[in-house]
C-alpha cells in the first residue's frame, strides 16, 4: 500500500527533516503530503482518519478544554474553527460543553467541505448550528468577515511562516474576542514520538507529515511574538503534555468595551 501511495503523490523534492532541525532556533516549514492530495484520494481519506487518532494521542481536546478554562470565557454564541478538516474535533468539544454552551453558531473553515452528514447531524442534536466556509485562509484574512466570540484551531498554524502567519493572526485578532491554538511542540521528545505514529496504524502520508509538522511546530513564546497588539490581550503560551504547544488570547475587557 505504501508503494502505491508514494506513486500517486507528485511533489517537488522535499528536503529531509532530521532531529537537529527540530531543535534549531527557527522553524522548518515544508509542504505536507496531505495538502497535495485530492480529498477523495483513499490515501487522503485514510490520513484524515489517522489525524483523529493523533488528536487522541496528543490530548488535543484536553488541551482545548484547559485553555478554555484558563480564559474563563462567557458562553460564546459564535465560534469559528480554522482548518477544521472533517469537523470531528470540534464535535467532541461540543459534546463536552453543549450544556454550558447552548445554541452555538459554529463556522468550520477549510479549503474543502469534509464534514459528513453524520457529523452535521451530531452537531444538530446538540443544538449547535454548523456551517462550512470553503475558503483559503489567506483569502479569509483579506476579506471582511463577521466577528466571532471564540476562534480555535488545531494542528493548522504550523503550516504557515513569515508574513502569512502574521496576516492570519492579525485577522483573527481583529475578528474575534478570544483565540485558542493547539499546535505541535517543537522539541526532541515530540520529534521522537513523531517517528512512531505508524504504531497507531498511520499510513505513509501521515508518517511523513507527522515529522514535518514537528519541525514546523512552536516553542517558547514564538506565537506571542507575532500576535498583534499583545498589550491589549491577555495571553498564555505554554506546553501541554504530552506533545502540544498551546497559545490562548483573550481581549482585555476595557478594549472589548471600546469595540462593542
Amino acid at each position: 500500500m505504501d508503494v502505491l501511495i508514494r506513486s500517486r503523490i507528485q511533489l517537488p523534492r522535499r528536503t529531509a527533516v532530521g532531529g537537529l532541525a527540530v531543535l534549531a532556533t527557527s522553524r522548518t516549514v515544508e509542504a505536507e503530503l496531505l495538502d497535495h492530495l485530492d480529498p477523495e484520494d483513499p490515501a487522503a481519506q485514510r490520513s484524515r482518519r489517522d489525524l483523529q487518532r493523533i488528536h487522541y494521542a496528543m490530548g488535543t481536546l484536553r488541551a482545548l478544554r484547559r485553555s478554555i478554562a484558563r480564559l474563563d470565557l462567557s458562553p460564546p454564541r459564535r465560534v469559528l474553527e480554522l482548518g477544521a478538516g472533517d469537523g470531528t474535533l470540534l464535535l467532541r468539544l461540543a459534546q463536552s460543553c453543549a450544556t454550558a454552551w447552548p445554541a452555538v453558531e459554529l463556522t468550520l473553515l477549510d479549503q474543502h467541505d469534509l464534514v459528513s452528514p453524520r457529523t452535521r447531524a451530531a452537531y444538530g442534536a446538540l443544538g449547535w448550528r454548523v456551517s462550512v466556509l470553503k475558503c483559503d485562509i489567506l483569502e479569509w484574512a483579506r476579506a471582511p468577515t463577521p466577528h466571532h466570540d471564540l476562534c480555535v484551531t488545531a494542528l493548522f498554524l504550523h503550516h504557515f511562516v513569515g508574513s502569512d502567519l502574521t496576516k492570519i493572526l492579525a485577522a483573527v485578532a481583529a475578528r474575534s474576542s478570544a483565540f485558542i491554538a493547539c499546535e505541535p511542540r517543537r522539541d526532541r521528545w515530540t520529534w521522537f514520538a513523531s517517528q512512531l505514529v505508524g504504531l497507531i496504524g498511520a499510513n505513509q502520508v501521515t508518517r511523513a507529515d507527522a515529522v514535518s509538522s514537528v519541525a514546523a511546530g512552536f516553542r517558547c513564546r514564538e506565537l506571542t511574538a507575532v500576535w498583534p497588539d499583545s498589550a491589549n490581550w491577555e495571553i498564555d503560551e505554554s506546553f501541554t503534555l504530552p506533545f502540544t504547544h498551546c497559545f490562548s488570547a483573550r481581549i482585555r475587557e476595557s478594549v472589548a468595551g471600546v469595540r462593542g
